[in-house]
């Protein structure tokens, strides 16, 4: 296995990591940052000049300065439970779970604060109550604390940093029991959403600085958070909302998720600023999870053999947060890469949703999905709307079954239709701070073991069964007021309910 998921240093006076001044950078914001008293630190090192190429990396980005932080995913997971990590060319070989990073470090400094001293951030510990994002941007400006006044609100990669995929997708949940979240709450404050206020369990969203440069809904100015009950990314409302508002947490530090990448000239970029190496095109089609993991297993390029899907983690950082379809005419991304266009469920010209390597686990212990990365609109369909529309944002993370067909959800899943097409694009990568891959190991004890990965799992419910006695594979169905569709779990027709991933 890997080493301990993260290491806490507690100490009552501090030893603390220098944080030196913000840096201001390049994100044109809609509407402008400055408008919306948001202190935000540059979140791409390249920018788009008017030939659409990108500009020279500039000379003040360090290498090494952008150090990811481990996903925390420490198991390895099938499409119906945790299983035995495999061996090479086998089945599933190549995901998360088999790879270490590095590992979360936090030192609690005794203050109110938190030192993470892989991305040397420090943090505000606690939350506190929630509210709006003017009311957090505004507060950033005057907020103080163990003797600091440089804090502002967190990028989306910086906030990014601390998530931890050991949690559990709380949707669909009926209680708080047993719930595992998406960032580690013996470190920092975390609640869940509070039902009895009217929201839903999921409502725990948390603010960034990271503006959308485009709309949701049609036109929704949003900005991009994290939702840690969740584990996903979205645009959520400038204007306040029905969740009851947003959790926030200021940092200090230098800027952290500034990309320096460079063009090895042999179908290869390397980032200086992570260290990571990647594939400059992409498969080209889409591809199954399974397949997407085989495709980098068995990938030979630029001279190296030595290349896997990218984790979550990995995977986000070279989002371009300054470019969208809508904004630059482009993908989410900085133009030394290629992405192959496609036309997308709205019949728009486009390009693919990206997977990773980890395993999006659900409150029930379900490994079903995996974690994708949104370099485009993230689609969703919704009837109010006349059908298909970007509801999340280029730069948004969510999560698509591993296996089955795009077929059975003309309609998208969730409540805010989220696009499901089973089959995305792929981009490799090699390098970091990553050891050789485990093979073995122990299952995870949170999640329903298949063994080999494969077909088997629990029994459903019977009332789920019931529900689909007489129906067929894909069919609609419901179990009390959620919703879902008639799918083959565990080797029995049952009904599977939507997941209510729209946190």
């Amino acid at each position: 296995m890997k080493s301990l998921r993260f290491l806490h240093i507690m100490v009552a006076a501090a030893w603390l990591v220098a944080c030196g001044p913000a840096r201001s950078g390049n994100l044109t914001a809609v509407p402008s940052l400055e408008s919306i008293g948001v202190k935000d630190q540059a979140t791409q090192a390249s920018s788009e000049n008017e030939t659409g190429e990108a500009s020279e990396t500039p000379s003040d980005v360090p290498s090494g300065s952008y150090a990811l932080v481990d996903t925390g995913q420490d198991f390895c997971y099938g499409d119906s439970g945790s299983m035995a990590c495999p061996s090479e060319g086998a089945a599933y070989f190549g995901q998360d779970g088999q790879y270490a990073g590095n590992e979360f470090r936090f030192q609690v400094n005794g203050d109110g604060t938190v030192t993470d001293l892989v991305t040397g951030l420090m943090w505000q510990q606690d939350p506190g109550d929630k509210v709006d994002f003017a009311t957090a941007a505004a507060n950033a400006d005057s907020f103080a604390l163990a003797g600091y006044d440089d804090w502002r609100l967190p990028t989306i990669k910086e906030l990014y940093s601390l998530i931890d995929f050991s949690g559990m997708d709380a949707s669909n949940a009926t209680d708080t029991v047993g719930l595992v979240p998406f960032i580690d709450d013996t470190v920092f404050g975390f609640e869940y959403g509070d039902e009895s206020g009217g929201a839903r369990i999921i409502d725990s969203q948390w603010t960034t600085s990271t503006v959308y440069q485009a709309a949701v809904m049609g036109s929704q100015e949003c900005f991009f958070g994290v939702n840690f009950a969740d584990g996903r990314i979205k645009c959520y409302p400038l204007e306040p909302g029905g969740s009851g508002g947003y959790f926030t947490l200021y940092v200090r530090g230098n800027a952290y998720g500034v990309n320096s990448f460079v063009d090895n000239a042999n179908g290869t970029v390397t980032d200086q600023a992570t260290g990571l190496t990647w594939q400059q095109a992409d498969s080209g089609s889409p591809l199954g999870w399974s397949d997407a993991l085989a495709y980098c297993a068995n990938l030979s390029l630029g001279g190296s053999d030595d290349w896997r899907l990218p984790n979550a983690k990995e995977l986000q950082s070279i989002v371009d947060y300054s470019r969208s379809p809508d904004s630059t005419n482009s993908a989410a991304l900085d133009p030394i890469f290629a992405a192959t266009m496609i036309t997308n469920e709205a019949g728009q010209s486009d390009w693919g949703f990206y997977w990773a390597s980890t395993t999006h686990l659900k409150h029930n212990g379900a490994s079903d999905q995996a974690v994708y990365v949104v370099f485009v609109r993230a689609l969703g369909y919704m009837e109010e709307f006349g059908g298909w529309l970007d509801v999340h944002g280029a730069g948004s993370q969510r999560s698509d079954p591993k296996t089955g067909s795009a077929a059975d959800y003309p309609t998208g899943s969730g409540p805010q239709g989220d696009a499901v097409r089973v089959q995305n694009m792929v981009r490799c990568v090699s390098g970091g701070s990553v050891g050789d891959p485990l093979v073995g190991g122990e299952l995870d004890p949170n999640s329903t073991s298949s063994g080999s990965g494969g077909t088997g799992g629990p029994t459903p419910p019977q009332e789920a069964i019931d529900v689909c006695s007489g129906l067929a594979a894909g069919d609609a169905c419901s179990i009390g007021p959620n919703n879902g569709t008639c799918n083959n779990l565990g080797g029995t027709l049952a009904c599977q309910p939507a997941d209510d991933d729209g946190g």
